[in-house]
Formats: C-alpha cells, structure tokens, sequence
C-alpha cells in the first residue's frame, strides 16, 4: 500500500475510540508514520501519543484524508466546527449520515461514506463504501486501501443500499452475538455447564463462520452436509427454519426493523 501523500500531508482521525482506534492501529501497521497522524478525542487513550500520534493538537489545514469516526448523534455538533480543504477527502464511518449532509456543510469536498463493523478489531471487518459525485477514482482507491487494513471492501453502487448494509453487517455481529448467548442458554437448559457450554457456543459459530468463509459452497450445501435424514441436526432445524416462528421470518424482522432505524438516523 502506498501511503506517501498521507504521510507527505497527514491524516487527521476525529473520534478514536473502538472503531477509529482499530483503523489507526491497521494503518499504523501497514506504513502512515504515526507523526502524520492527528487525533482529535478528548477521550483518547493517552498511549496513542507516547507511539509519536498527534493527539489533541491543531490538525493540518489541507490534510490528504479527514476521517470521521464519531457517533451519529454527534455528527452535527462535528460538521458545524468542521473544515476541509479542496484536496481533502472526507471518510466517514458514522451510521445513518447521508453524504448530503456532509457535502452540505463542506461543498465541493470529495466525501466517502464508509459502514464498517466490529470484526476489524481483529482484522475479520467488512466494509462498504459509496462515494459523492466529488469523489474520483483515485480517492475511492485509497478509501479502499484505508479500509482494507481491518478487513475486506465492498463498493456499492447507490446510497440506497446503505441502510441495507448497516443492518445486516454493520449491526450484524450484534446478532451473531446474541445467538452465541442463545446457544449457551440452550445447552445449560439440556445440562451442560455454563463454562462448557459457552466455549461450545463460540468454537461451533467461529468454526462455522470460518468454514464458510473458506469454503466457496453454498451455505445451503453446506448445512445439508451436515444433516442427516432422521437425525438430530434435522431434529433441530425443522424448528429454526420453521417458516412462521422460525430463524428466517425473524432474521427477516430484525433486518428491517434496524434498516428503518438507519433510515430514521439519516432523516
């Protein structure tokens, strides 16, 4: 990855908590000299400053990337106090703002909008990304390159899709989450420790996950592999794929009903 003009003109990250804090860490790793870097969080970790980042100082007047990693609530209160210069490219990570907004309060700004998840703590994200009509190839290239440090990159191809996406990955691990904590739950009801069955629950969706990653099968295929006729895992399914009270109408629900609230935050 090149970096030189990041690192020729610097990168201000506003917001550097656990989101900001795992991009800085992956572009730490992968070339932007930490003096390029300007940190604005007054919450920041004081350690960011002792690796050489510029932590809470006065931000360069034209940096090569502005990054906004800030709640969406707070989003306003951001922009209002917010300058950019013409070559500046603006990527922000916050759900819900449209890129209307932001090109309304910095016109003429190339602006990137970007919906990553928390799996790029790890390096394990997915991110999407769409870009405003300012945006040229170029910019969209190094957002990507950016991003690609805490996992894999999708473009998408209109605005529209982005409330889609932030409900299915970026609040999607919420909902692998919670499952494991279903699993858990189910297994201590059948007499399983909590201990024993918790550390099933993770290492059974962590495989699984990790399987069909790796696996170009169909996730279809890959579940009827593991089902034998007559036995215990069809046992369990003709209950989670039960097509009124089962996985897919809820999933369906819990899909749509963040996707209204994406929308509502973007309003």
């Amino acid at each position: 990855m090149d970096f030189s003009e990041i690192n020729r003109r610097g990168l201000t990250l506003i917001g550097c908590g656990r989101m900001g804090g795992a991009m800085l860490t992956g572009w730490l790793a992968n070339g932007i000299r930490p003096e390029a870097v300007t940190v604005i969080d007054p919450g920041a970790k004081p350690d960011w400053a002792e690796r050489g980042i510029r932590l809470n100082q006065s931000p360069p007047d034209n940096p090569a990337v502005l990054v906004l990693a800030v709640k969406p609530q707070m989003m306003q209160e951001v922009l209002s106090d917010l300058s950019a210069g013409p070559e500046t490219l603006v990527l922000s990570v916050a759900a819900g703002v449209k890129l209307a907004a932001y090109s309304g309060a910095l016109p003429g700004v190339a602006i990137i909008r970007a919906m990553p998840n928390t799996p790029a703590a790890i390096g394990q994200g997915i991110t999407a990304i769409i870009g405003s009509d300012a945006a040229t190839e170029a910019q969209m290239a190094l957002a990507e390159n950016l991003l690609s440090v805490v996992g894999n990159v999708v473009r998408l191809t209109d605005e529209g899709q982005m409330d889609a996406v932030t409900a299915l990955s970026g609040s999607g691990p919420a909902y692998v989450f919670h499952m494991i904590e279903a699993l858990t739950a189910a297994g201590i009801a059948e007499g399983l420790p909590k201990a024993l069955s918790l550390q099933l629950a993770r290492a059974t969706v962590a495989g699984a996950g990790a399987l069909a990653m790796n696996d170009d099968t169909a996730p279809s295929e890959l579940r009827e592999a593991v089902t034998s006729p007559g036995g215990t895992t069809a046992a369990g399914l003709e209950q989670l794929m039960d097509a009124e009270n089962g996985l897919p109408p809820l999933m369906r629900r819990t899909v749509a009903a963040a996707a209204r609230r994406s929308q509502e935050l973007g309003a």
